[in-house]
């Protein structure tokens, strides 16, 4: 991409986009030969060097002047970046002019570490570095030199939380430059939206960005001609552009790269409005009583690690009695058996306190990957109102869907796209071949110290929970901070309990408490701290320690189930020994996980729990190669799901570009 054309105008347009890359079979051969290429070139971190020394050099310039001084060399940049380019010359200039104000208006300037990050995010590539090397801070090296060239710049991460605190805290470094920040927030009006989004820089979550570009496809209702666009401004008196929300997909830098990219690009992104159905909570509860009296095995299979429910032909003619005498829907066999295994998808695979909550007389999903609910959202095809006959509260309006788009061809569309997380590795591949992102690993600011205590694999989750406990007890008795991680509310409530009832204080967080979310976090490094926490612990926070709690070996944290993705288990993990600090982690698991009842090895399960009797715990490298031999099967479905929901996605695309339709 050349930065002169990134920016929306009369060349590029008012509304810049990528087109979509081809996905045909020698363009898949292609990425897979660039992507092997890629890794066998090695990391390329060695060539940012050179940059490094030189903002260096600058640096040594710049802390003699004077406010009025950087103030008057950023607007120097602001006139040669739209006519020279990035090049490496201004790039050195303009980083050690953001970390010198960095240091002056926040009191944080960017180590080396975060000068080559963000080179890295500047070029479109994705950062890999250490969970506590400051993304956040290392965002504003990239973001500033794009918005002084005159590039808006999304800044996107994974909730609201998050997009508030970064963009205060980082707000000053803008204002001193000029450049103004916005942030997009749930709540906010369309036309709020439409300002924050006209800030040389935005920061805003993935879900209300990807549903905002959503909006403006459906006032764009599929024009997409730039000329047409600029011609109807002239000629009319409420053009569509007025309307729009965004300016266009010009740079984006996305934080937690691969939960935003990976982990949430398995289910589309919909826009939907109320259908007028006034029978369907009937037709709900008529779902729900045909399907509690079809018997598992005989009329229906579950599918546990496809999270689908199957019928049988003897339930398919069991259903068709049952339903000759409702009449109506149940007559016709598609609608009445898309509607039954609907109904036993939330009887047998949809459970409270892990896949939702029920709070303020509502069902609440609760994002798997983050811990957090999604007040907002609802699963589609009838999912969600039959959870809520199931759990007795109001049923809400069946949606008619609008307009639809997975995160893969949304964020395809982004002029530049860029990324930083802790934990990329495991999914390069992916990113390069969906995205073309290319992973670069930032070797970290100070060593790391951070131990490994091994996990424990008992044969249930009764000993598993003692052994838990104990081990909590332990470390409370010597003064370390623990962070123990669950996999759903109903586990950490669980857990809560043990602990009271064993007199050990603790505080809990989860979806339940997301509102002191800030609060729990930052008492969790005290001394003699116990914090039992789902996903929420495990993104954009920090655990600072309290100074004895360094001499007596830092936080400890022990996860409690593994995840699905070994790399959300890293991100948990990489809560401590952050910043050099000291720190342990360990993990204590059962075979009635749910890992291991879903993925395990089918022939390998019996043989661990015949070799586990008691209070006995498997440990070493048997119990690693289960672990990882489970979430490498995991993994490999939810990265089959993600490729079906692209393809079909983009099935779609195709076939609505022929009928001149929305998406």
């Amino acid at each position: 991409m050349s930065e002169g054309l990134a920016r929306p105008g009369v060349v590029i347009g008012p509304y810049p986009e990528r087109a979509e890359p081809g996905s045909g079979v020698l363009d898949r051969m292609g990425v897979g030969a660039v992507a092997l290429s890629r890794r066998l070139t090695g990391s390329g971190v060695r060539r940012c060097t050179h940059l490094v020394g030189a903002v260096n050099r600058w640096g040594a310039v710049l802390a003699e002047e004077s406010d009025p001084q950087l103030r008057s060399r950023a607007g120097a940049l602001r006139l040669r970046l739209p006519a020279e380019g990035l090049s490496r010359e201004l790039v050195a200039e303009g980083f050690a002019l953001v970390r010198e104000v960095a240091g002056r208006s926040c009191g944080m300037r960017h180590y080396d570490a975060q000068l080559v990050g963000g080179w890295i995010l500047l070029r479109g590539m994705l950062a890999e570095m250490e969970t506590g090397e400051g993304k956040t801070l290392t965002a504003t090296l990239p973001a500033c030199m794009a918005a002084l060239a005159g590039i808006p710049v999304h800044i996107v991460t994974v909730n609201d939380y998050l997009v508030t605190r970064d963009a205060e805290a980082m707000g000053p470094i803008y204002c001193f430059l000029g450049l103004r920040v916005g942030a997009i927030t749930e709540g906010m009006d369309a036309e709020a939206r439409r300002r924050a989004y006209a800030c040389d820089i935005t920061y805003c979550s993935n879900k209300q960005l990807a549903f905002d570009y959503l909006k403006d496809r459906l006032t764009l209702a599929g024009v997409t001609s730039p000329l047409r666009l600029q011609v109807e401004a002239l000629c009319t008196e409420r053009p569509r552009l007025q309307s729009l929300l965004l300016r266009g997909l010009c740079f984006a830098i996305v934080d937690e790269a691969d939960s935003v990219l990976i982990d949430e690009a398995r289910t589309p992104l919909i826009i939907s409005r109320p259908g007028g159905n006034e029978d369907q909570r009937r037709s709900f509860e008529q779902a729900l009583a045909l399907a509690r009296g079809l018997s598992l095995g005989a009329n229906y299979l579950v599918e546990t690690r496809d999270r689908e429910v199957r019928l049988t032909d003897g339930g398919r003619r069991r259903l068709e009695a049952a339903g000759a005498p409702l009449g109506g829907i149940w007559r016709g066999r598609r609608r009445r058996e898309e509607l039954v295994r609907q109904a036993l998808v939330a009887e047998h695979l949809f459970a409270r306190d892990r896949h939702y909550l029920l709070k303020d007389g509502r069902v609440q999903i609760i994002d798997e990957f983050t811990g957090r609910v999604m007040a907002d959202r609802s699963w589609e095809r009838g999912l969600h109102q039959l959870i809520e006959v199931k759990e007795g509260v109001a049923v809400s309006a069946h949606k008619e869907t609008l307009a639809r788009i997975s995160y893969q061809r949304f964020f395809r569309r982004y002029l530049r796209l860029a990324g930083m997380t802790g934990t990329a590795q495991e999914v390069a591949d992916e990113l390069w071949s969906v995205y073309r992102l290319r992973t670069v690993r930032v070797p970290p600011h100070r060593p790391l110290r951070r131990h490994a205590r091994g996990e424990r694999l008992f044969r249930d989750t009764g000993t598993k929970w003692v052994a838990v406990v104990s081990a909590i007890r332990a470390l409370h008795e010597q003064g370390r901070p623990i962070l123990v991680g669950t996999r759903s509310v109903g586990a950490s409530e669980h857990l809560s309990g043990l602990l009271s009832r064993a007199g050990l204080p603790h505080c809990v967080l989860n979806a339940r408490q997301d509102e002191q979310e800030a609060e729990i976090i930052e008492q969790a490094g005290r001394r003699g701290r116990i914090t039992v926490a789902t996903n929420m612990a495990g993104r954009g926070t920090d655990i600072r320690l309290d100074g004895a709690v360094v001499a007596l070996g830092g936080l400890h944290v022990l996860a409690t189930e593994r995840h699905e993705a070994g790399r959300i288990d890293r991100q948990l993990f990489g809560r401590c020994a952050r910043q050099g600090d000291p720190g342990s982690y360990c993990a204590f698991l059962s075979l009635e996980d749910e890992l291991f009842t879903v993925y395990g090895p089918a022939g390998l399960v019996p043989v661990v729990q015949a070799l586990l009797r008691g209070d006995r715990a498997l440990s070493g490298w048997l119990s690693r190669w289960v672990t990882a031999a489970a979430q490498r099967a995991a993994e490999r479905r939810h990265a089959r799901i993600r490729r079906g929901l692209l393809r079909a996605d983009e099935r779609m695309g195709e076939a609505l570009a022929f009928t001149r339709r929305v998406e």
